[in-house]
């Protein structure tokens, strides 16, 4: 059999597992197994372009091999679940770099056709552009730089004209393609496009960052194959820019906003509603919290980031069973963007070993919101703000929430009474059937659960 032909039959192959494995990464169940699948699937299609590239010495890759192994296994041992959103921002970025690294390859002493210099521009772009942003993400994911938007006067003016002369200077390569000077130039423009265009967006819409920029990343890759030549590389890259788009899009709808809007959010004029969230806040303690999840026959949790942050979701597990030893029902209410990541929640209590089976969907609990006994709000505050349905001044006016204050008692975990991410105040401690348990998450379900034992 002729190489080639046999080189195509194995990127076929590989490509068939990638969509096999991605379509099994949309059920928690099996997600798992499509990870594995999808790397099985990234292996052997590294070993065969090796291969097919004629690689004459292999130290140098061998070398990175292991050192990236070891990295992502020291990463993902030492990584606690609190910061994997960073991670993921970082992943993203590694991707892009490595996207613009094969593209400036590419670019750098070729003789490219001005089809391949235009393919090669956009992929180092686009790479570049989501290094620098994902970078940007990861520093305001873990607090290193501000949440709230960062702007500036003329900050949309100054977006617009980088982007022009980054054009500029694409078509400049395309028609010199030997000069190094653009190359650099849409290197340092394209870079600085990142920070610009992420800087101006709030803490709260990281999530939507996250997947957008996890799109980039795939057309990143797609752009690289396109300027490699390589086949597997082009359908890879449009899969995950694909699957990017589409969780976006998702992820918008979660908050009733347009992608546009969240891009732009920085730049829009904040107008004061003079909205001022008011009312009686009645705590309780942990001890008298157990006597109505003893009486209750239905009870749902709704996790947020502040689960994440004290680590309660093994002692939510440990509760869960004891409801159910008690004869209740016990489910999980999970919003699109609680968290600071796509699927935050679904991974944090997968980690505890939660049944995939009692996660539910937003509208799934919504609808049978007024049976519940008993809703439990551990550290989750914007997706169950009742004032995104009372509230019309209210900046998450119109957002999908999670209808918490329908059931028939609503018990909130917090630390204290601050607002969340949104920095938006939450009329949902202030109603009658609310009831505020102050402290650590973790430590206020363990004494729930020493109760239970007794």
């Amino acid at each position: 059999m002729d190489t080639t032909i046999f080189i195509n039959i194995i990127y076929v192959i590989s490509a068939a597992l990638f969509i096999y494995g991605l379509k099994l990464l949309g059920h928690p169940s099996t997600a798992r197994k499509g990870n594995r699948l999808s790397a099985i699937a990234m292996l052997i299609a590294i070993i065969v372009t090796l291969l097919d590239q004629h690689i004459v010495s292999y130290s140098w890759i061998i070398i990175s091999v292991l050192a990236g192994s070891a990295v992502g296994v020291y990463v993902s041992k030492k990584v606690e679940m609190t910061g994997m959103p960073e991670l993921v921002s970082l992943f993203n970025g590694v991707g892009g770099l490595a996207s613009a690294a094969v593209a400036i390859a590419a670019m750098v002493g070729s003789d490219l056709t001005s089809g391949l210099a235009t393919i090669s521009v956009i992929a180092l772009i686009i790479g570049a552009v989501t290094f620098s942003g994902s970078l940007i993400a990861w520093g305001k994911l873990s607090e290193r730089i501000s949440g709230k938007p960062i702007v500036f006067n003329q900050q949309a003016i100054a977006n617009y004209a980088l982007i022009g002369v980054t054009i500029l200077f694409s078509a400049l390569y395309v028609i010199y393609p030997s000069s190094t000077l653009f190359i650099c130039a849409v290197i340092a423009l394209a870079l600085a496009i990142g920070v610009m265009v992420v800087l101006p967006i709030g803490g709260a819409d990281m999530p939507v960052v996250i997947s957008l920029l996890n799109s980039y990343s795939g057309l990143a890759a797609c752009a690289a194959g396109f300027a490699l030549e390589n086949n597997l590389l082009i359908v890879a890259g449009a899969l995950v820019g694909a699957s990017g788009i589409i969780l976006t899009n998702i992820m918008c709808k979660a908050m009733n906003r347009s992608l546009v809007n969240v891009l732009t959010s920085g730049f829009q004029e904040v107008v004061s509603m003079d909205i001022v969230v008011e009312g009686e806040i009645k705590p309780i303690s942990a001890d008298d919290a157990f006597y109505v999840l003893e009486a209750a026959q239905s009870i749902l949790v709704i996790p947020g980031y502040g689960m994440a942050v004290a680590q309660a979701q093994h002692a939510m597990k440990e509760l869960q069973e004891l409801l159910e030893s008690n004869d209740a029902e016990v489910v999980y209410g999970i919003h699109p963007v609680a968290g600071r990541m796509p699927g935050h929640m679904n991974v944090l209590l997968a980690e505890a070993d939660v049944s995939y089976d009692l996660l539910l969907e937003m509208d799934e609990v919504n609808q049978r919101m007024e049976n519940f006994d008993v809703a439990i709000v551990i550290g989750a505050n914007d997706v169950v703000n009742p004032a995104a349905r009372e509230l019309k001044g209210s900046p998450i006016y119109g957002m999908p929430v999670i209808n918490a204050d329908l059931a028939k008692n609503v018990f909130v975990i917090k630390r204290s009474m601050s607002s969340g991410f949104a920095g938006v105040d939450n009329p949902l401690f202030f109603k009658d059937n609310t009831r505020m348990i102050f402290g650590d998450a973790k430590e206020v379900l363990n004494n729930i659960v020493r109760q239970f034992a007794d």
